[in-house]
């Protein structure tokens, strides 16, 4: 007996937004932590997002970027599908390239107050420019602010 394959795509529930799960805008409330349970060990945690979109704040059109954010957590770890929702929010937002990688980096400082954490942005090119804006962070007064100094350094042009 051969088993009918539906081909219909009702069954696909996990890729349908919830209602309210996808906000419309910039939204940092939907980041969320949990509670790092290696705090005494230094180690990092990486994330690559392909497929960042923003607005430009002036002619409203569509940046598209990759975005890469690598951290050394303290207490506190930022869980992945809210980041990936609140990367999500800046689709209808307008800001800048340079602006964007810095309020990424500040809001996930807010959140998780990390030993350190840096943000780059690999924007495609518009107008024929491409624009890699980079920004890091190590928490004041400990090894991780001079990691910071160095890592800024050493950045490529």
């Amino acid at each position: 007996m051969t088993q009918k394959i539906d081909r219909t795509e009702d069954h696909l529930t996990l890729l349908v937004p919830k209602e309210g799960q996808y906000s419309q805008d910039y939204d940092p409330s939907v980041l969320e932590t949990f509670i790092n349970k290696h705090p005494d060990n230094d180690y990092w945690v990486r994330f690559n997002c392909p497929e960042f979109t923003s607005l430009c704040p002036i002619t409203g059109q569509p940046d598209f970027a990759e975005i890469r954010i690598a951290y050394i957590p303290a207490e506190k770890m930022v869980e992945s599908k809210s980041l990936k929702i609140y990367l999500f929010s800046f689709r209808n937002h307008g800001a800048f390239h340079e602006d964007c990688v810095n309020i990424i980096m500040k809001d996930l400082i807010r959140l998780m107050e990390p030993k350190y954490i840096e943000v780059k942005g690999l924007f495609t090119p518009r107008g024929g420019i491409s624009i890699y804006p980079y920004a890091n962070y190590g928490a004041p007064g400990t090894p991780y602010e001079q990691l910071a100094k160095e890592r800024l350094a050493r950045q490529e042009l």
